[in-house]
């Protein structure tokens, strides 16, 4: 009896029916080439062509003829992408979502470069860097303003870390504390020969992370992955964290993935930040890998932020994470200004923030944050008072300067000879102040002070030490050299009319990270706000807020005291896996589901709220609902054409942050 050799492998496809190993017969003619992780071209019969596959596992099983198999097509390429580690944490994570590991792998691995592979191949292998002991003592330094984290990271320890809330200066320029931190952290790591990886959410996080890096370690020794590299480029860097040598990976959320050797850390720098959470399917969030990651790898794993998110704060009371605090505590001087009686409702910065803003401006640059861009996002009518909206699609009306036409901000028409539905007035009045609009403000107020605007349409890296006037959106806020010498923090009450569950930790998270650009000592006015938000702001207390958080919604089962996952599609397909899911899962009571309501496009929408104890049994049950959903919808399409009515598919979501309908 002889033995035949068989690849088990999976399929690079969105359809969840193929979400599994397949077995492959390897011929002879590819016997030296077929190993685990290298990607492969497969014949798939159902659909009558060659596909993408990565080979997973290779074995040998007896050859008795019992279950044809077909032929692999062809080797892509020699190099393994797809090592035991990451296939076992992509299908870990995808099985927590109800998803696919091949959406997960398609995030994770880029397309294959073929120049860049042959040289990548040609090259010797990746030295280990040498880190400078001066260096590596900093580090320590660093690491030691918080007692026990260093030894903490070397046991591979699940952590919560506040970072220090001012920017500090570094030999390549300044840098916020926070980095500083990150960069001691994977530098020792690095030191003990394993690699570190630095998740954070957008290009400037990673522009100040490298800075705080190239202060301490060579270049070579530190890897970028992100989606704003050229794809030769990103596929070089993937290729790196291929090799036996550890590295420094810091990227944003996919990186969280990457597959590096003997992997000794993973950070995630402010995980409330929404870019943290992956918008294509499965949903993943990073925070969430990581703790998957850090469960397989048994890794360090470190939480850091200028605040507190629900979902650590939750792991920290229940002694999952473990909180270590700062031997000194540092915090911004933070000021609640109100508007004074005597200056009238319609004063917009109170007279305290303004007098603070002027004699900072004569020593340095001033940040003053708004809620939107450009310069009227949000027009009334001049008479009645109630929204200006498109005669079109109903969408709201902006206006990009004084005397302008309006424009409609969902299908950008012209809104030309407007009058209003309700009251038929004719005109509109400026309700709100953009951006621009608040520079033009500040700019009268201010003569001779230069204006710089930081939104979304204007990109700023970086502030110098003179100066100006720094108009920026939350999240865009530019870095200044020495920090910024005041900041004022304008249209938090609007922001809090936001219709958001966790709209006061979003808000304080804005407001914090402001801050944190701050010089030392420099004074931040929070204007116009009271209540719990603003005392966590002013004392510095973002735990204590988010313990506070937890507990009110743990009774009202509010995420994250529970999981909530969506599931929607046309309402036999949600009933179908709603009636599944309560069969497989009995622990699931009458209020755990949420409706199904119906969907503006046609299809309906259910809501499941569940415990973290029951987060597989969901899961699965939600999978199996989606496979078989897209087995029906596949037969349905075979017999007639599909309808031109709601998806016959199903679609799922784990892990909402909010009970959104």
């Amino acid at each position: 009896m002889s033995a035949a050799r068989v690849a088990r492998v999976l399929i690079d496809s969105p359809l969840p029916q193929l979400d599994r190993l397949f077995d492959y017969a390897v011929p002879p003619a590819l016997a030296g080439e077929v190993s685990p992780g290298v990607r492969v071209k497969v014949p798939l019969r159902s659909a009558g062509r060659v596909v993408d596959a990565y080979v997973v596992e290779v074995d040998e099983e007896p050859d008795v003829g019992e279950r044809p198999l077909s032929d692999i097509d062809a080797v892509v390429s020699p190099v393994p992408v797809l090592p035991e580690s990451l296939y076992t944490l992509a299908r870990r994570a995808a099985d927590r979502a109800a998803g696919s590991a091949a959406d997960i792998l398609r995030l994770v691995i880029p397309k294959r470069m073929v120049r860049a592979e042959k040289a990548w191949l040609a090259a010797e292998p990746a030295e280990a860097s040498v880190i400078p002991p001066d260096a590596l003592g900093a580090a320590h330094a660093t690491l030691g303003a918080f007692p026990g984290l260093q030894a903490a990271l070397s046991e591979g320890g699940r952590l919560a870390v506040d970072a220090p809330p001012h920017p500090i200066s570094t030999p390549v320029g300044d840098v916020g504390a926070w980095a500083d931190l990150l960069a001691a952290a994977a530098v020792s790591t690095l030191a003990t020969g394993r690699s570190a990886v630095l998740v954070v959410p957008d290009h400037r996080d990673q522009a100040q992370l490298e800075r705080a890096l190239a202060s301490r370690v060579d270049g070579a020794a530190v890897v970028r992955d992100d989606a704003r590299q050229s794809g030769p480029a990103r596929y070089a860097g993937f290729l790196r964290m291929l090799a036996s040598t550890p590295c420094i990976v810091v990227g944003n959320r996919s990186a969280v993935y990457a597959p590096v050797h003997r992997v000794g850390l993973v950070a995630v720098w402010d995980d409330g930040d929404p870019l943290l959470a992956e918008p294509l399917s499965p949903g993943v969030h990073a925070r969430d890998a990581a703790l998957i990651r850090q469960e397989l790898d048994g890794c360090a794993l470190l939480f850091a932020g200028h605040t507190r998110t629900t979902d650590v704060e939750r792991l920290v009371q229940l002694g999952f994470v473990r909180e270590i605090p700062a031997a000194r505590r540092s915090s911004p001087r933070v000021v609640l200004s109100a508007t004074q009686d005597a200056e009238g409702r319609g004063v917009r910065i109170p007279s305290s923030a303004f007098r603070a803003a002027r004699e900072a401006l004569a020593e340095g640059p001033v940040l003053v944050q708004v809620a939107r861009p450009g310069y009227a996002p949000v027009l009334v009518c001049a008479e009645c008072r109630r929204p200006a909206r498109c005669r079109h699609c109903e969408g709201p009306l902006h206006a990009a300067g004084v005397g302008v036409v309006p424009e409609c901000s969902w299908c950008a028409r012209a809104a030309r000879a407007w009058t209003c539905v309700h009251c038929g007035a004719d005109k509109v009045r400026l309700a709100s102040s953009g951006s621009e609009r608040t520079a033009e403000e500040l700019g009268r107020a201010f003569p001779g002070v230069r204006i710089v605007i930081s939104d979304g349409r204007h990109t700023v890296e970086g502030v110098p030490a003179t100066p100006a006037l720094v108009i920026a959106t939350r999240g865009a806020e530019p870095p200044a050299d020495g920090g910024y010498r005041a900041v004022v923090l304008l249209d938090g009450e609007r922001m809090l009319l936001s219709d958001d569950l966790r709209i006061g930790e979003a808000a304080l998270r804005w407001w914090s990270n402001a801050a944190a650009l701050a010089a030392p000592g420099a004074p931040v006015h929070l204007v116009g706000v009271t209540g719990a938000v603003a005392r966590a702001l002013a004392t510095w207390s973002q735990a204590a807020y988010a313990r506070g958080e937890l507990a009110a919604r743990a009774p009202l089962r509010m995420p994250p005291a529970v999981r909530v996952a969506a599931v929607e599609g046309d309402a036999p397909s949600v009933e179908t896996a709603i009636s599944t899911l309560r069969q497989a899962v009995p622990a699931l009571d009458d209020d755990s589901v949420l409706g199904p309501a119906p969907r503006a496009d046609g299809a309906v929408r259910a809501l499941v709220r569940f415990d973290y104890r029951s987060g597989a049994d969901v899961a699965e049950s939600l999978r199996s609902s989606v496979v078989a959903a897209a087995l029906r919808a596949r037969r349905g399409r075979g017999r007639a054409p599909a309808s031109a009515g709601t998806p016959p598919t199903l679609r799922v979501r784990v892990d909402l942050p909010d009970l959104d309908l």
